[in-house]
């Protein structure tokens, strides 16, 4: 090789190394966005399945059916606890907390008011 094909090769391989280098920490940023999109779709999806499990709690504690009830708000309580950590989260775990205990104790109309309560409180997130 002559000099002149040495220099360009070396000025090249340089380029070439500044682009690598500059490049590959940005794919990782990048990936990054996607995995927390979907963390955000999940906890979303969930908030909707909460909504949808506390209203059918309503329904059934309006009634008087205090079983169902509880089963429903049993299930709103666990897909709001994976529903991300929102204020109005809290709330509705405390709601659906008090429907369950007042359900268990037979109070039907004291845990549908909880549970509705706690369907508002999860309407408010979206």
């Amino acid at each position: 090789m002559t000099r002149r094909n040495t220099r360009i090769a070396f000025v090249l391989t340089g380029l070439l190394a500044t682009i690598l280098t500059t490049g590959m920490p940005l794919q990782t940023a990048f990936g990054e966005g996607g995995a927390r999109r979907d963390v955000v779709r999940q906890e979303q999806q969930n908030i909707k399945d909460a909504i949808k499990h506390a209203t059918e709690a309503v329904e059934h504690g309006k009634q008087g059916h205090a079983d169902k009830l509880v089963t429903h708000a049993e299930a709103s309580l666990q897909q709001a606890m994976r529903g991300g950590a929102a204020p109005h989260v809290a709330e509705a775990i405390t709601n659906l907390k008090e429907a369950i205990e007042h359900g268990k104790a037979g109070h039907a109309d004291v845990a549908a008011k909880h549970a509705e309560s706690a369907a508002t409180h999860l309407s408010q997130i979206q």
